[in-house]
C-alpha cells in the first residue's frame, strides 16, 4: 500500500554531527538593572562592565551548582594487550573518551580501534556502542600488524559486516561463513579497514565503507588494507561470530548505563529490559540494516526504535525518518521503511519474537 513521504537527496553523505550551543543565561535572568552591594552599602547602579562581570560571576556559581547535583561517573580503563588500570570520566562523546583514554594511557588517540566492555578478548558482541553499564570495565583495543589482502570479487556479496567505533575507524564486525571474504583465509573479525584499493577509508562511516566494497566490479581483483588489533594473551572470538540476531547484547543487562546520545550531552537511564517490544525490535531492524546496508549498527536500530515507537502509520514514521536531522542521511527506500515499520508493529504486538541465535 502506497504512503506519501517528503522528497529526499539522493547523496548519501557521512552524517554531519550537530554542534550544541551552550545555553547560556541572558542578563535578564539575573536582573540587569540591579544594584550592585558589598559590604552592606549600596553602591548605585552598575555599570555595563561590572554588570557583566557580576553576571558571568553568577552564572559560573550556577554552573559549578549544576554540576555538584550530577553524580560523579569514573570508568575504569585497561589495554586489552595488557596495561595498568586508567580512569576516566567527564566524557560527552566517543571522541572526548578515547581523548581521556589516550591520555590516562600515554598513546596516541588515533591509534585505538574500539572498546569492548568487561572482556579484553576481541568479541564484537561486547563492543563499546552508545551505552555503558556503570559498572562497565573498558577495555581499549589499539593497532596492531598491517596486512595487506587481495582477492577476486567472483559475485556481488563479500561476505563482510562493517561498523566503526565511532570515531573514523570502520571494521570488520562479522564474516559470513562459506563467502568469498571467509574463503580469503586472512580476514578476521575486529580488523580495521584502513583502504580498498588504495583509497582511505579513515574518517568514513560504516556505511560508506560498505557501499565501497558494494561497488566494487564482479570479476576484478580488488585489494583490502588492514590493521589487526593488537593482540595479549587472552582467546580471540571466532572468525564468524557475532551472528544475525545477536547485535542487541549489550541492550538487554537491565542494569543502569551512561547513554552517549548522537545529539545532546549523555543521560543516565536504564537499559531496556532484555524481554521489552524495543529490544525484539532492534535486534529485528538490525537484522534488516545488515541486509540492506552490509552494517550492524545496535545504535542506529535503537535511533529508529525510538523514533518509531510512537507513530500511527507508515507515512508518519517514513516522514520522522526524514526530517530527522541524523537518519535522513540515509535516504531510506520505501521497501526498507516497509519492513522497519513492519518489525516495529510485530514487536510491539507480540508476533515477533526475540531469537539471539537465529
Amino acid at each position: 500500500m502506497p504512503f506519501f513521504r517528503k522528497s529526499q537527496s539522493a547523496d548519501l553523505n557521512i552524517p554531519k554531527s550537530a554542534t550544541q550551543e551552550s545555553q547560556r543565561p541572558s542578563s535578564d535572568d539575573y536582573g540587569s538593572n540591579r544594584s550592585a552591594t558589598s559590604s552592606g552599602h549600596s553602591h548605585g547602579p552598575l555599570t555595563r562592565d561590572s554588570q557583566d562581570c557580576h553576571d558571568r560571576r553568577e552564572r559560573d556559581l550556577a554552573a559549578r551548582l549544576a554540576v555538584g547535583k550530577r553524580p560523579k561517573l569514573v570508568f575504569s580503563t585497561q589495554l586489552a594487550h595488557g596495561s595498568g588500570i586508567g580512569k576516566v570520566e567527564g566524557f560527552t562523546s566517543v571522541r572526548e573518551l578515547y581523548n581521556k583514554i589516550a591520555a590516562s594511557h600515554g598513546i596516541d588517540r588515533k591509534d585505538i580501534l574500539y572498546c569492548t566492555l568487561n572482556t579484553a578478548k576481541v568479541d564484537m558482541e561486547s563492543l563499546l556502542g552508545g551505552q555503558i553499564g556503570l559498572e562497565d570495565t573498558i577495555y581499549v583495543h589499539v593497532k596492531g600488524n598491517y596486512k595487506r589482502i587481495s582477492f577476486l570479487k567472483a559475485s556481488p556479496a563479500i561476505g563482510l559486516t562493517i561498523t566503526d567505533n565511532g570515531d573514523g575507524m570502520a571494521f570488520i564486525k562479522k564474516i559470513k561463513e562459506g563467502s568469498l571474504a571467509h574463503a580469503a583465509g586472512s580476514i578476521s573479525p575486529g580488523d580495521h579497514i584502513q583502504r580498498i584499493n588504495g583509497e582511505s577509508m579513515i574518517g568514513k562511516r560504516h556505511y560508506d565503507v560498505a557501499r565501497c566494497l558494494k561497488d566494487l566490479h564482479i570479476g576484478l581483483e580488488f585489494t583490502l588494507e588492514l590493521i589487526e588489533p593488537k593482540r595479549g594473551l587472552g582467546a580471540v572470538a571466532p572468525r564468524g561470530s557475532s551472528g544475525a540476531g545477536q547485535s542487541a547484547k549489550n541492550v538487554t543487562s537491565g542494569k543502569a548505563t551512561l547513554r552517549l546520545k548522537a545529539q545532546g550531552p549523555p543521560v543516565v537511564e536504564h537499559v531496556i529490559e532484555e524481554n521489552s517490544w524495543e529490544t525484539v525490535a532492534i535486534i529485528k531492524i538490525d537484522d534488516i540494516l545488515e541486509e540492506f546496508m552490509g552494517i550492524r549498527d545496535q545504535q542506529l536500530a535503537d535511533t529508529i526504535v525510538m523514533l518509531g515507537k510512537d507513530k500511527t502509520n507508515p507515512s508518519e514514521f517514513a516522514t520522522a525518518l526524514d526530517e530527522d536531522i541524523y537518519l535522513k542521511m540515509f535516504d531510506f527506500p520505501d521497501h526498507i521503511i516497509f519492513d522497519m515499520w513492519a518489525a516495529l508493529g510485530d514487536a510491539k504486538s507480540g508476533r515477533l519474537k526475540s531469537n539471539r541465535n537465529h
